[in-house]
């Protein structure tokens, strides 16, 4: 598998609602982050799909080496 693009070294805070189906960008390659838009065509990549729980912002992680994907867990800190 390929390595991830790091998009940034910090979160995304982004509004999500509840019931509507997401698509976290895994690669780091989608020009519309966090949300995959197919740049991964081609890579080892897939995007992570939910289902948001409860509409509110969340931190979406942007260095794409989250253990809680495809929530920030603060890995960006030590990169």
């Amino acid at each position: 598998m390929d390595k991830a693009v790091v998009a940034q070294k910090s979160p995304f805070a982004v509004e999500i609602t509840a019931g509507v189906t997401y698509y976290w960008c895994r690669c780091g390659r989608s020009a519309k982050q966090p949300w995959c838009d197919g740049s991964h065509k081609d890579t080892g990549f897939t995007p992570v799909s939910f289902v948001a729980e409860e509409t509110k912002t969340v931190s979406m992680c942007g260095c794409k080496s989250t253990g809680n994907q495809p929530f920030c867990d603060g890995t960006h800190s030590s990169l």
